[in-house]
């Protein structure tokens, strides 16, 4: 199993149509009979969607909104000490609201003149080939749910949070984009799980943990750290590395908690050169490639 797919409550839908969120025992709302009920239809309403169709609406409660709401403005906060200039940007550029939830059509429409990304629903977990293959078209497949009212500056799984306000943000940037769209090209060239698991890896250490220097400071634009409360004041605690993409590949991580370990790149330009560079160039053999690069170099 790919580690990411450790995050995402299961789905399931019964002959009838029924729709289950499986939600795990240690969630903030596994014992919230209302949250449940929320999280099946909002589910629903994905599985019901059909591409080039309109994009399912959620009628947001009150509740939903306020966890929105201050999120937005907190994370808005730690954005302006910790987030990249070239995040910043993009973000001003998209001008997400704070004051409501916005549907994945506001999204798109606010996105699409930026770097020409839309959003696409998705119920839970999308199989990593369909997630990052998708990234071709420039399409991004998005969960809708929120998380617990109960926690709102805490989610064990990615929720509509995460997937607007860490990667909106980031794919604003044309040139984050283009490394988004050199993903979904690489994976239209890769045919084994050891090289998509490969990808995978590489892409969890730059567009969702990544990190860069900006002038004597240590900042983020990995959407994974752009959207979490806690972990974007421990990054400049861990073990900063600089990029290479092969360690960043076979790296063995825990993605329940802090990452002890970051690659930091020196600019923007060598996050376009050493991993955009590899995801344009990638493809089922270079894995094995840079394993024997590593021995060799270790020798």
């Amino acid at each position: 199993m790919f580690n990411e797919a450790q995050l995402y409550s299961p789905v399931t839908r019964t002959g009838d149509g029924d729709v289950t969120v499986h939600l795990s025992d240690e969630h903030p709302g596994v014992r919230d009979p209302e949250y449940r009920a929320r999280r099946n239809a909002i589910a629903a309403l994905a599985l019901d969607y059909t591409p080039g169709g309109a994009l399912p609406h959620v009628a947001y409660t009150q509740e939903e909104q306020q966890v929105w709401r201050i999120v937005s403005a907190e994370l808005t906060r730690k954005h302006r000490r910790y987030a990249s200039a070239e995040v910043l940007a993009a973000a001003e550029a998209l001008a997400l609201p704070t004051d409501h939830i916005p549907q994945l059509d506001e999204v798109s429409a606010a996105l699409a003149p930026l770097s020409g990304f839309r959003y696409a629903p998705a119920a839970g977990l999308v199989p990593l080939r369909e997630f990052f293959g998708s990234f071709a078209d420039r399409t991004f497949h998005s969960t809708q749910y929120i998380r617990h009212h109960s926690a709102p500056l805490y989610t064990p799984e990615p929720d509509a949070i995460h997937e607007i306000i860490g990667h909106a943000n980031q794919i604003a940037s044309p040139r984050f984009a283009a490394v988004y769209a050199e993903v979904g090209a690489a994976v239209g060239r890769l045919s084994t799980d050891d090289a998509l698991k490969f990808l995978a890896n590489v892409f969890w250490f730059s567009m969702e943990f990544g990190v860069v220097r900006e002038g004597d400071e240590i900042r983020c634009y990995g959407a994974g750290l752009l959207s979490s409360y806690g972990e974007i004041e421990e990054f400049r605690h861990a073990d900063l590395r600089p990029l290479d993409v092969g360690a960043m590949g076979t790296a063995v991580y825990d993605i329940t908690h802090y990452q002890p370990v970051l690659y930091c790149a020196q600019s923007i330009s060598e996050i376009e050169d050493v991993i955009g560079g590899f995801f344009a160039t990638m493809d089922d053999d270079t894995p094995e490639r840079l394993r024997q690069s590593s021995a060799a170099g270790a020798a």
